[in-house]
């Protein structure tokens, strides 16, 4: 059956203002059934031309699941937390295996 991810590159810019979103993000990604494969750590680019700041994947049971998590009240509640501390170089919800 097919998965869906969502799948971002950011960089933190605030650090103190970013931490409510990086506590609650994963309360909310469970309770649609997403996990988190890649939450932060070392990343390499090894082809194209921007640099990853901060890697982001979370896998969730389908494509519809994700983007359920993505517009739920629960996520835009604290969004703005990831929108005001982060520069956010790409976020896309995708279809995968």
């Amino acid at each position: 059956m097919p998965k869906g991810y969502i799948i971002g590159e950011i960089e933190v810019t605030n650090l103190a203002g970013y931490e409510t979103y990086r506590r609650q993000s994963p309360k909310i990604a469970e309770q649609f059934g997403g996990r988190y494969l890649v939450r932060g750590g070392d990343a390499k680019l090894l082809e194209g031309v921007e640099s990853i700041k901060r890697p982001v994947v979370i896998e969730f049971e389908s494509y519809e699941r994700a983007l359920a998590f993505y517009t739920s009240p629960e996520y835009q509640e604290i969004l703005p937390h990831r929108l005001e501390n982060v520069k956010t170089m790409r976020l896309i919800c995708a279809d995968g295996i």
